[in-house]
C-alpha cells in the first residue's frame, strides 16, 4: 500500500491549482481510492483498499472558518486557483474566509467536493482526466 512519504513526493510537484489533475492520477497509481483534507489545519486521510488509511500532519497552524459559506466568492477564488494564479496556502486561506471546511476528493470517480462547516455540499467538480 501507498505510505505518506510517496504522498509527499507526488504533492511536492504541485505548484498549483493547474497541476491538481496530474496530482489525482499520481495517487490513483499508489492506490489512494479517496481522501479528505480538512481547511483548518491542513490534515489530510487518505484512504485506500481493505479499509487502509493514512493520515497526514497538520500543514500549518490551525485557522478560523468563516461560520457561513460564500460560494459564489468560492468558486470564483477557486477557478482562479485552477488557473494558476494561486498557490496552496494562499487557496487553504481562501477557503477558510469563505467557509469551507474540507474537500473529498474521490479519485475512483474522479471528483472533488467542497463542503460547508455544516456539511452542506457546496460544489462537485469532476476532475479532468
Amino acid at each position: 500500500m501507498f505510505t505518506l512519504e510517496q504522498i509527499k513526493a507526488a504533492h511536492s510537484k504541485v505548484k498549483s491549482g493547474a497541476d491538481f489533475p496530474d496530482y489525482v492520477k499520481e495517487l490513483k497509481v499508489l492506490g489512494v481510492l479517496s481522501y479528505a483534507t480538512y481547511v483548518s489545519d491542513g490534515h489530510t486521510l487518505f484512504s485506500g483498499a481493505d479499509g487502509y488509511s493514512v493520515l497526514s500532519p497538520a500543514k500549518y497552524d490551525s485557522k478560523p472558518l468563516a461560520c457561513n459559506s460564500n460560494k459564489t466568492v468560492f468558486v470564483s477564488e477557486l477557478k482562479a486557483h485552477q488557473q494558476g494564479k494561486t498557490d496552496y496556502p494562499t487557496f487553504c486561506a481562501m477557503c477558510a474566509e469563505t467557509g469551507v471546511e474540507k474537500w473529498i476528493t474521490d479519485i475512483s470517480e474522479m471528483t472533488c467536493t467542497y463542503y460547508s462547516k455544516s456539511g452542506e455540499e457546496l460544489l462537485v467538480e469532476k476532475i479532468p482526466e
